[in-house]
C-alpha cells in the first residue's frame, strides 16, 4: 500500500470521531486538550507511515531488461571492428581503483586453438568463458560457449559434455533418417539431410572428444595494463574491452571467427544436398518430421551459442549475433549467437 493511500485511510477513520468529540465538548480547555492529543496522534501516524513507506520501497535491479552487446554483428567490417577494439583498449585509463577487479574484455584469437595452447595464451588472466566451434571445411557447425574458470581443465571438461550431446544428436538424426519411408524425391532429400546432420554431429563429437583446436575467443577480466599485454601476444587477434559490463548474464558476446577477414557473414555450407527431380516439388510426405536448422538451414544470421549440456534441451530465442552456424536439433540457445552464442 502506498503512503498516500494509507494517510487517506487514517484521515477517514480518525478525523470523524475526533470532530464529533470536539463538537460535544463545550468547554474550551477540554476542546484544546482534545485537539492537542489529535495533533500528537496525527504527527505520530504520519511519522510511522513515512518510516514504513521507506522500508517498504522495493529495491530492484535497474538493469533488468537491458542487454549489453560486445563484438560484431552480421554485415560488420572485421578490419573496422579490430581498429575500434584497439582504440577502445588504448583509451582505457592506465590505473584501476584498488576496489575494482578489472575490466571485462572479449579476447579473439588469430586461429582455433586446443585447450592446452589456450592455457599458454591466457595463463595469467582470469577467464570466465570460452567460445568454440569445430571448423569442418565447408560445413556450418554449432558455436558453443563453455564456462571456464580454470584453463585448460574446465575447457576439456566442457568439450567432453558437448561431445556427449553431439553423440546423442547424431543418433537422433540417424533414427529420423531410418523413420522416413518412401522413395519419392522429398523422402530421398529428407533422408539425405538427416544423414548429413548425423555425419556433422558425429564429426563434432569426435573432435571434441580429442580436445580439438576449436577455441577461438574468450571472455576475461583484468586491469587495463594486463589487457594491453594480452593484446600484444602472437596468438591474440584483438582485445575488445567492455568497461560498461557489470553482469555477464546480461551481456551477449559475439566474437568474429578466425576465417572472417573482411565482412562478418555466415560461413558457406557446401554439404551434400541432393538435386531435386526436374518438374517434381521436393517436399516431404505428410506427417514426416522435418530436419532442423542444424543441417545448415538456419534462418538466423548467426550461429546459436549454447552452454554445453549432456542432453539437448528445448530451443529458446537467441539474442542476436553474426554468422550462422549448425545447431543441434534440440540445442538450447542461451545467448545471441556469436559470429561464425553467458
Amino acid at each position: 500500500m502506498r503512503a498516500g493511500n494509507l494517510l487517506r485511510q487514517l484521515d477517514q477513520r480518525l478525523l470523524p470521531p475526533l470532530t464529533r468529540a470536539v463538537a460535544r465538548l463545550g468547554d474550551r480547555s477540554a476542546r484544546s486538550g482534545v485537539l492537542s492529543w489529535a495533533a500528537v496522534l496525527s504527527a505520530a501516524a504520519v511519522l510511522g507511515t513515512a518510516v514504513w513507506a521507506v522500508d517498504d520501497t522495493p529495491v530492484g535491479d535497474r538493469t533488468v531488461g537491458e542487454v549489453t552487446r560486445v563484438g560484431v554483428s552480421d554485415g560488420d567490417s572485421v578490419p573496422g571492428y579490430l581498429q575500434s577494439a584497439a582504440a577502445d583498449l588504448a583509451a582505457l585509463p592506465a590505473s584501476t581503483p584498488a576496489t575494482e577487479d578489472g575490466t571485462y574484455a572479449l579476447v579473439t584469437l588469430v586461429a582455433y586453438l586446443p585447450p592446452q595452447r589456450l592455457a599458454t595464451v591466457l595463463n595469467d588472466v582470469p577467464v570466465s568463458t570460452v567460445f568454440g566451434r569445430v571448423p569442418l571445411p565447408g560445413r556450418q557447425t554449432e558455436i558453443v560457449k563453455i564456462p571456464a574458470m580454470r584453463v585448460p581443465d574446465d575447457v576439456v571438461a566442457g568439450m567432453d559434455q558437448v561431445a556427449a550431446r553431439k553423440e546423442t544428436e547424431a543418433a537422433d538424426y540417424r533414427a529420423r533418417a531410418a523413420a522416413v519411408d518412401g522413395e519419392g524425391a522429398g523422402e530421398r532429400e529428407l533422408r539425405s539431410r538427416y544423414a548429413s546432420g548425423a555425419d556433422v554431429a558425429a564429426a563434432e563429437a569426435a573432435a571434441y572428444r580429442t580436445g580439438c583446436a576449436c577455441v577461438y575467443a574468450a571472455v576475461v577480466r583484468a586491469t587495463p595494463v594486463v589487457l594491453r599485454g594480452v593484446a600484444a601476444r602472437p596468438d591474440v587477434r584483438a582485445v575488445d574491452p567492455a568497461p560498461e559490463v557489470y553482469r555477464l548474464d546480461r551481456t551477449v558476446f559475439t566474437p568474429p571467427l578466425p576465417e572472417q577477414r573482411d565482412v562478418v557473414r555466415p560461413p558457406a555450407d557446401t554439404g551434400p544436398s541432393p538435386e531435386p527431380t526436374p518438374g517434381v516439388r521436393s517436399e516431404p510426405a505428410p506427417g514426416t518430421p522435418t530436419p532442423s536448422a542444424s543441417m545448415g538451414e538456419s534462418s538466423e544470421p548467426a550461429p546459436v551459442v549454447t552452454i554445453p549440456s549432456p542432453e539437448p534441451s528445448s530451443p529458446e530465442p537467441t539474442e542476436s549475433a553474426p554468422p550462422s552456424v549448425t545447431t543441434s536439433p534440440d540445442a538450447t540457445a542461451t545467448e545471441p549467437p556469436t559470429p561464425t552464442s553467458s
